[in-house]
């Protein structure tokens, strides 16, 4: 193999390295963004049921009063 072709292989495997260092970290935050986005959904839905009880508690009291 000339020295030539070894620059080249070697070359092309620290990119390929590099790159999946990159995309590695990406992933990492990807998985660090989509439990943050969980959380905030479930929260939501924690206020938004909140919200509804109470609404359906004024529908009772309002039912009870007629």
């Amino acid at each position: 193999m000339s020295i030539e072709l070894f620059n080249q292989l070697e070359q092309k495997v620290t990119n390929a390295v590099e790159s999946l260092e990159i995309l590695k970290m990406e992933a990492d935050e990807l998985r660090e963004e989509n439990a943050r986005l969980k959380q905030e959904h479930q929260e939501w839905e924690r206020r938004l049921s909140a919200l509804l009880d109470k609404f359906r508690e004024l529908e009772g009291s309002e039912t009870s009063i007629s």
